[in-house]
């Protein structure tokens, strides 16, 4: 992995971090996935332009941390370290300022979904279900607990709740002294779904996730009971392909919204507390949305890169020179956006 540090230094150094990061092991498509079953070739690419470097970036540090095979394994930045993970189980804390290997350990598993992490605990899963937390100052594991499917995204951790989403549409409330549950929240499971991914937001004492069938939900961490359900986008179509609209990567939460991107369906922003609708727009997505003080950012399903009003949705711009060439979510890094 490579960190890049954009001058001036110092918050934007570790968002820097994340943006190397989550570039270097992001392999997440954004053509069309009903393409996958067609059998076509698909669009052309857009050529390359020539590109000339003008934001001021170098190379801090760079560290090797094993290969992500066909997991899409997130770091997390917690206490001045970035935590990092491999699919073969090995866990790695690193000093974020000067790239410093502090301990490498192991898991004692395949992973499948990571990292999640605060200043005592890292947590990971596996493709059986398992979630096993460590402790962040030496690697050593604190607990192992056991989820009803695999763990696809990274769990968050959230002061004595770690908080992990499964892949069969369950979201399980564990204590993060013991592993323990505390409580799960569920949603009946779709015929036919994307396979990403899709985490959830800890914010305000609630849980925010995206599912498949357009829903956003806020979720409560005290006792895993529905706040409010959203709907992001409605299914359409004659057929089970035409009508999947599923929510796709992570929501974004703001101090009054919370806003969500989905395949085949919307980008929209809704109020945190209750869950009413802002505004909403047409929109496919199978990356996710990412934003700054004024804008939303959205990767659309052919590539194109928009940025829109965060009040409105209106267009502010859109980016077509990397038409299918797969752009992730985009991150607001000061005056740039930045995608991988």
């Amino acid at each position: 992995m490579t960190l890049f540090r954009s001058l001036p230094s110092g918050a934007l150094t570790a968002l820097a971090a994340i943006l190397a990061l989550v570039a270097g092991c992001s392999n997440l498509p954004s053509v069309n996935p009903l393409n996958w079953w067609s059998g076509k070739a698909g669009p052309k690419m857009a050529e390359l332009q020539e590109f000339k470097q003008t934001a001021p970036l170098r190379p801090l540090w760079q560290s090797a941390v094993g290969a992500s095979g066909e997991a899409v394994l997130f770091p997390a930045l917690a206490a001045g370290h970035v935590f990092a993970a491999d699919q073969a189980g090995s866990v790695t804390r690193i000093d974020a300022e000067s790239g410093r290997v502090a301990w490498r350990a192991s898991a004692g598993r395949k992973l499948t979904g990571g990292v999640g992490a605060d200043a005592s605990l890292v947590v990971v899963g596996t493709g059986e279900g398992e979630v096993v937390a460590m402790e962040a100052a030496d690697g050593n594991v604190r607990w192992r607990a056991r989820v009803s499917s695999e763990v696809l995204a990274a769990p968050e951790v959230a002061g004595d709740l770690v908080v992990v989403r499964s892949a069969d549409n369950r979201i399980f409330g564990l204590d993060s002294r013991d592993g323990k549950r505390r409580w799960v929240y569920q949603r009946a499971a779709q015929s036919l779904a994307i396979r990403t991914p899709a985490g959830l937001v800890v914010s305000r004492g609630n849980a925010y996730a995206g599912f498949p069938g357009g829903k956003l939900v806020s979720v409560s961490l005290g006792n895993g009971g529905l706040r409010w359900e959203a709907t992001v986008a409605v299914p359409r179509g004659a057929t089970e392909l035409e009508r999947v609209a599923d929510v796709v990567g992570l929501p974004w939460i703001s101090e009054r919204d919370a806003c969500a991107v989905a395949f085949q369906g919307r980008v929209a922003c809704f109020d945190l507390a209750s869950g009413n609708a802002h505004w909403g727009r047409e929109l496919s997505s199978v990356s996710g949305i990412g934003a700054d003080g004024r804008h939303l950012y959205v990767s659309d399903d052919r590539g194109n890169v928009h940025a829109l009003d965060r009040n409105s949705g209106t267009s502010v711009w859109k980016q077509d020179r990397l038409a299918y060439r797969n752009p992730g979510v985009p991150l607001a890094l000061g005056a740039e956006v930045v995608v991988g």
